[in-house]
């Protein structure tokens, strides 16, 4: 693992994916994330006691916060270079752990990250981070009851909203959705002074929610709410972008992802609007751009964005068969609405039902709520 936060130090690679030399010594090869406020005194508090753990997981906390809002991977592995002398001992404090759990789960190994969290809980019973992130990695994977039973834990140890967005998650692909769906509105509602990051994030579920179930002026007041408070979010713009697409709307797309292509899953949806748009010309570059990314992505043995990557190779390529291999091994790691319909979308475009026997079985096992989902199963069956 550490060897991997070595290699996430580094540059993401932007364009060709074979080695170049620049052209003199003056040439940008690729940006560094700029210098953030904060982090400058953080790193100083860590040098000047590199043996108290307090310090180093204040900075991976921030580092893990700035890879959030942006979506650049290199913050993760900063923050797993900082952790790196309690990284693998069982003696770690929780914080620690609680820490190592979340950069599992960015990287996608939630077996791991569920067992760190576990093994949080066993220990400390009232850690509500570790409750909320246990239920996230369960809702992530399929499991709802596990997550509801971890939301449950919860009641008694923080606020409402909080309960009631962790039940949101363990709902949201099940037939519990709209409940869920209730109930988050509701505590949005009687908690006015939310944390902005919660509030956004909430607005977005619920904006979500509502698209799924076909009402698209409540989605969009819902979207432009958390544009409002949050127009960089790096989740809240894939998730307009994608709403924009599915309502044939890839004109306002470019404009709204203008300043986000360093971004794989944001350019992936600009790249998907210039499609829809009939800009061949524009598009070109921008395929062979995520082309060298998904590229580089396999020689580093990276399968974070299986997603991205099958979406790509099924919508912008056009191979559904490779998509759909690819969407195959996407599912079995993740079970969100987006990979139950990728999985659909590819399968139907490569002709092959039978693929599809094993996720058409799981959305009815868990009720699954999403027009489109319903529209793609019905003609899969």
């Amino acid at each position: 693992m550490l060897a991997t936060a070595a290699l996430a130090l580094l540059p993401l690679v932007q364009g060709a994916a074979a080695p170049r030399t620049p052209a003199s010594g003056n040439e940008i090869i690729a940006e560094l994330p700029r210098q953030v406020d904060g982090l400058r005194t953080l790193r100083a508090a860590v040098a000047a006691a590199p043996r108290d753990p307090a310090p180093a997981v204040a900075l991976a906390q921030r580092y893990v916060a700035l890879g959030r809002g942006s979506a650049d991977p290199r913050y993760y592995g900063q923050a797993q270079a900082v952790l790196a002398p309690w990284w693998g001992r069982p003696d770690a404090p929780n914080e620690v752990r609680l820490l190592r759990a979340t950069l599992l789960q960015n990287g996608h190994h939630f077996t791991e990250a569920q067992a760190e969290l576990r093994r949080i809980v066993a220990s400390e019973p009232r850690a509500v981070q570790a409750w909320l992130t246990l239920a996230t990695v369960q809702a992530v994977q399929g499991d709802s009851a596990g997550a509801v039973a971890s939301c449950a834990r919860l009641s008694s140890l923080t606020g409402q909203l909080e309960t009631f967005a962790c039940l949101a998650v363990a709902g949201a692909n099940t037939g519990r959705m709209r409940g869920a769906e209730r109930l988050l509105a509701l505590g949005l509602e009687r908690e006015g002074d939310a944390a902005p990051d919660t509030r956004t994030w909430a607005l977005t579920m619920l904006a979500e929610f509502a698209a799924r179930r076909g009402d698209v002026p409540l989605a969009q007041q819902r979207f432009a709410a958390a544009l409002r408070a949050a127009p960089t979010d790096s989740y809240l713009l894939g998730a307009y972008a994608d709403f924009l697409l599915d309502r044939g709307r890839a004109a306002d797309v470019p404009a709204l992802l203008r300043d986000h292509h360093r971004n794989d899953a944001l350019l992936l949806r600009h790249a998907l609007a210039l499609r829809a748009l009939g800009r061949q010309e524009a598009l070109a570059p921008v395929r062979a751009e995520l082309q060298a990314r998904f590229d580089a992505a396999a020689l580093r043995g990276d399968a974070v964005h299986l997603r991205e990557q099958a979406r790509f190779t099924l919508h912008v390529l056009g191979d559904a068969r490779a998509a759909l291999a690819l969407a195959q091994r996407n599912w079995q790691v993740q079970k969100e609405l987006a990979d139950t319909r990728l999985l659909l979308e590819a399968g139907l475009a490569a002709r092959d039902r039978t693929a599809l026997q094993p996720v058409l079985r799981w959305i009815r096992e868990q009720g699954l709520q999403d027009v489109v989902v319903a529209r793609l199963a019905e003609t899969a069956s």
